[in-house]
Parts: C-alpha cells; structure tokens; sequence
C-alpha cells in the first residue's frame, strides 16, 4: 500500500543556474512553438494532398501525434519554473506526466518499428503492398502501438504509485521521468529496477530487432536492383526512417536501458532533453526536407518554386 506523505515534489533540474533561465525560457518556446507547427503542419499537408495518403504517411501523422503528446507532456511545466519560477508539481501532477512521458515514448518505440515493417514490403514486396498494408492492417498496426505503449506505461506507473515517498522530494531533473523519481522512494526499488529493465531491454530488444530485420532485407534488396536510378530512389524512401530511427534509440537505449539506478544524472538531462524535446522538432524537418513527395505538395499549397529538394 502506498504510505506517500509528500504533496508535491520540487523540480530543482534547472534551478541550478538561474542566471541562464531568461536564455532558457527563449530556448523552450522556440523549440515547443516549432515542435507544435513542424508536427502540425506535417499532418495538414499529408490530409490535404491525396498523393499522400499512403500507409507510411498515415504512420508519420501518428508519429507527429506523438511528438506533440512527448513535448506537451514536458514543456509547458518546464516554462512554468523557468518563467514563473514554480518549481512544485503535486504528486499527482508528477504521475500524470510520467505516465504521459513514458506512454508517448513506448508507443513510438513501437510505431518505429511498425514504420521499418512499412518500408520492409513497400522495398521487398512492391507489387503486394497495396493488399499487405490495407486500411485494416495499417489501423491495427498503429492501435497495437498505442495500446503496447499505454500497457507498458501502466505497469511502471502503477508500481511506482505502490511506492512511499516520505523523506526528499527535489527531483534532479526537468519534468518527472521513471529514474530520477524512483530515486527519491522510501520504500524497497527493487522490483521497480527489475521491471525496468526486463520489460525495457525486451520491448526495446524485440523493436531493435525487427528493425534490424526489416532493414537488412531491405539493403539487401535494393543492392540487387541494377537501375542506379531505381536503386537511389529506394535508398531515399527510407532515408528518412532510419535517420529518426537512429536518433532515437541513441537516446532511449543510454536512458532506459541501463539499470535506474546508474547514477548518472546530468547526463541523463541531456539524454532526456534529445528525445523528449530535440527529436520531436527534428522529425517533421526530417520527413519534409528529405522527402521529395512533400516537398512538392509543399509547393502546391503554398505556391512556392524554389524550395531546395533533397532526396
């Protein structure tokens, strides 16, 4: 039963310099005004030109979804201590965002991997994408990664609301995430680290895997294709996954799966700010400058001629 007597917990994780909070501030609403307009912008340009009403885009509008629920999640409360200088949350409010944090980010650990299964038989099986990637399978797809990223965060969640929280309550950290607030428990962490661990490396394994499948068949493909043309166009379809791809499991591979009790906490800040708050304004930039296809419906909704395309 949990025997938590603490209200509130303090987030100290920016306090430590205040001569920088005014730098801080500027910094935060740029990067949250570009996350919410990069990834807004993506879903409107993607609804409004049926050319790209495809299943991988279908699957970035829920990746943009994400993006926003991950920086939502964060941000705000963020620009609440650095303008406001509030650094409280209640434990209440501290639970919320963690489960929404974790949530986001589980799912979109798994809609990754959804996305290189995507790319996986657009390459290897062209001429049976349209009937493989159906409407169905696309919907149930992207509901399993939602429902297996909610699931996964629910079980941390719910452990950590079993545990006490008597003594300290200064979170050494920006926004309330799973290491940092389990360092503050009274109570025995062990099967929260344990669960951490087990659950994380195989959730993460299994995605890590499946991606590494889908895309060794796919280079293996596509270095069979004799057209250089044909074999640069497929290149570029996939370019943009796996460069999203790539940034993110640096991050959540050096956060989570190392054991919650390593001890290493500035790095971890900056770890968590790549993927919680970097990534989510990358992503759109990514999908649009690097994608031919948006590009051009980019030019036909704003008129605009002399964009630069990037394959």
């Amino acid at each position: 039963m949990n025997q938590t007597d603490l209200k509130e917990f303090l987030l100290i994780g920016l306090s430590k310099k205040p001569s920088l909070e005014p730098t801080l501030s500027f910094i935060f609403i740029l990067i949250y005004m570009l996350a919410l307009v990069g990834n807004v912008l993506i879903a409107i340009i993607i609804s409004a030109d049926h050319r790209l009403h495809t299943p991988m885009y279908f699957f970035v509008i829920n990746l943009s979804v994400l993006d926003i629920c991950c920086t939502t999640a964060a941000i705000p409360k963020i620009l609440d201590i650095l303008i406001m200088n509030r650094l409280a949350i209640s434990y209440n409010g501290c639970v919320a965002q963690l489960y929404l944090f974790t949530s986001a980010l589980s799912t979109e650990l798994v809609l990754l991997t959804v996305m290189a299964y995507d790319r996986y038989v657009a390459i290897c099986f062209p001429l049976r994408y349209s009937v493989i990637m159906n409407r169905m399978a696309c919907a149930v797809l992207a509901g399993a990664a939602w429902v297996v990223g909610c699931v996964h965060s629910f079980t941390h969640t719910s452990l950590i609301l079993k545990l006490s929280f008597c003594r300290d309550n200064a979170v050494d950290h920006f926004f309330c995430e799973i290491p940092p607030v389990l360092k503050l428990a009274s109570s025995n962490t062990f099967v929260n680290d344990v669960v951490i661990v087990a659950s994380d490396v195989l959730l993460g394994m299994i995605c890590f895997l499946l991606t590494a499948v889908s895309y060794t068949y796919i280079i293996s493909t596509i270095l069979k294709i004799r057209s250089a043309d044909k074999k640069k166009k497929a290149f570029s379809t996939c370019a943009s996954h796996m460069t999203v791809v790539s940034i993110f499991y640096g991050g959540v591979i050096y956060r989570y799966v190392r054991p919650a009790f390593s001890g290493k906490l500035d790095a971890d800040k900056l770890v968590s700010a790549m993927y919680a708050i970097v990534s989510p304004v990358l992503n759109p930039i990514i999908y649009s400058l690097r994608n031919k296809e948006v590009i051009n419906v980019i030019k036909k909704l704003f008129g605009r001629q002399a964009l630069p395309q990037r394959v």
